[in-house]
Parts: structure tokens; C-alpha cells; sequence
């Protein structure tokens, strides 16, 4: 079995009910909060599942701010990464969940496979860093506007990333 960790940063509840819908859908046993993870303890992973919120103008939550330079200086080669997101596509519709935008660019740059890109279809935001390529680098998720697709979504893209993981 490969050693796999959820990890989440969270300020209001939105990512940490996210991540653990997600780890229960996946068997997923190890699930931590970034701000009481090291990166050893994520290099140590064959795959981590990562999810934050964004914060102001774009920003990464707070849990985050010390560990994403370390991820980015990690070797994750070999390492698989599936990335989720919360955010407020009304009210940040130039910066919805770019927080995994960041995240996406710390584990590529540690030289981890990232996996579980999500359309950009059904959502309405003017920009995004999260947005590669036409899609999501992860699962964008909005509980302030569309609450009710919340679990749909999270059950597709489970559906989606867990072969890609195994």
C-alpha cells in the first residue's frame, strides 16, 4: 500500500470538512492540518493529497505560509500530488482558488507528478492561477456560492484522481 497523507490548511472549516469527505472516500487514514506538518514528514509520502482556502488578493492560507517554500525545496520525484481548493468566485472572481495555483507551484517545482486536473466548466471567475492550460491543476470548490455542488463535485473528482493515485 502506498504511504499516503491528505493535507489541508483551513480557516473557517470549508477545506478541513473538504479533506476529510475526501479521505474517507479514499481510505485515507493520515490526514493533517500544514501548520503541524514538517516536510520531511511529506517527503516520506508516496502521495499527498493537498488542499488550502484562499485568503485577501490571492493568498495562501495561513496554515501553508511557513511549509510551501519547504515543499518547493523538497525532492518529490517519483511522488504523486492531487490538489483541492476552497474559494469565492463572486466575491474573488480574479483570484479564486489560487491557493492551489501556489501549491501547484511548490510541488512541481519539488518535482512531484500532480494529478486530478478539474474543468473549468460551471464556475464563474475572471482569472485564476489555478488555471492551467484551460483547466483547474485540482478540484475548485465553492461553499459560499454553489454549497450544493460541493459533494457531487468532491465525489467526481474522487472518482476521477483515485486510479491516478494507486
Amino acid at each position: 500500500m502506498k504511504k499516503t497523507m491528505v493535507l489541508y490548511g483551513s480557516t473557517i472549516g470549508n477545506t478541513e470538512a473538504a479533506a476529510e469527505t475526501i479521505a474517507q472516500s479514499l481510505g485515507v487514514t493520515d490526514k493533517k492540518n500544514a501548520d503541524s506538518t514538517s516536510a520531511e514528514e511529506i517527503a516520506s509520502c508516496d502521495v499527498i493529497i493537498a488542499g488550502t482556502s484562499t485568503w485577501g488578493d490571492g493568498e495562501l492560507q495561513d496554515d501553508w505560509a511557513a511549509l510551501v517554500d519547504e515543499v518547493a525545496a523538497l525532492n518529490l520525484q517519483g511522488k504523486k500530488v492531487a490538489l483541492f481548493g476552497t474559494g469565492d468566485q463572486n466575491g474573488y472572481p480574479d483570484t479564486f482558488v489560487d491557493g492551489i495555483g501556489i501549491l501547484y507551484d511548490a510541488f512541481v517545482s519539488a518535482g512531484a507528478t500532480v494529478v486530478g486536473m478539474w474543468p473549468t466548466e460551471g464556475y464563474e471567475h475572471s482569472s485564476s492561477r489555478a488555471v492551467r492550460n484551460g483547466t483547474f491543476v485540482g478540484l475548485a470548490l465553492d461553499d459560499d456560492n454553489q454549497p450544493g455542488m460541493t459533494e457531487e463535485r468532491v465525489r467526481a473528482w474522487v472518482a476521477l484522481v483515485k486510479p491516478e493515485l494507486e
